[in-house]
């Protein structure tokens, strides 16, 4: 019984689980095969800007159709990539570029995230050596005999 609700639940698991959707449709694929995958490659780089989470080569958005169709005109124009991504980072801003580029406005995006991982580390390092602390680092003093008396008191349960 046990094993039947598991290869049932793995089933469903695996027909409801995320599904990859190509979002180009065969009227927009370009004749010449290198030609279709420099569109595709560009396609992965830019940002769909309804979706914002989504490449304009997955998302289903018209902005995203109408972006596609101009990488492949700018490609069949003869632009390079890096023309055809500048064409479109002028009309649209970095934000359509899924990977920034590295400049004086976006350094702080690019180092943000390694300077907090070094900052928590050496937080960590020094919280962890305090909490270590030295063996004997010669701070305790020796009791007295008044408090070596108490102390046996005490331990003695009297």
């Amino acid at each position: 019984m046990c094993r039947f609700f598991f290869l049932i639940l793995a089933v469903i698991l695996i027909v409801s689980g995320p599904r990859v959707s190509i979002a180009v449709e065969p009227g927009e694929v370009l004749d010449d095969p290198q030609l279709e995958t420099r569109a595709r490659n560009i396609s992965v780089e830019l940002r769909c800007l309804v979706c914002q989470n989504q490449s304009i080569d997955d998302s289903n958005a018209p902005l995203a159709k109408d972006l596609r169709i101009l990488v492949r005109e700018r490609l069949t124009k003869g632009d390079s990539n890096r023309q055809v991504i500048d064409f479109i980072v002028a009309r649209y801003g970095e934000f359509v570029l899924l990977r920034p580029r590295f400049g004086w406005h976006t350094f702080l995006l690019w180092l943000a995230p390694p300077a907090i991982l070094i900052l928590a580390a050496t937080a960590m390092f020094f919280s962890w050596r305090r909490q270590q602390g030295p063996a004997d680092s010669g701070k305790h003093k020796a009791l007295t005999a008044d408090e070596q008396k108490q102390l046996k008191k005490l331990l003695s349960g009297d």
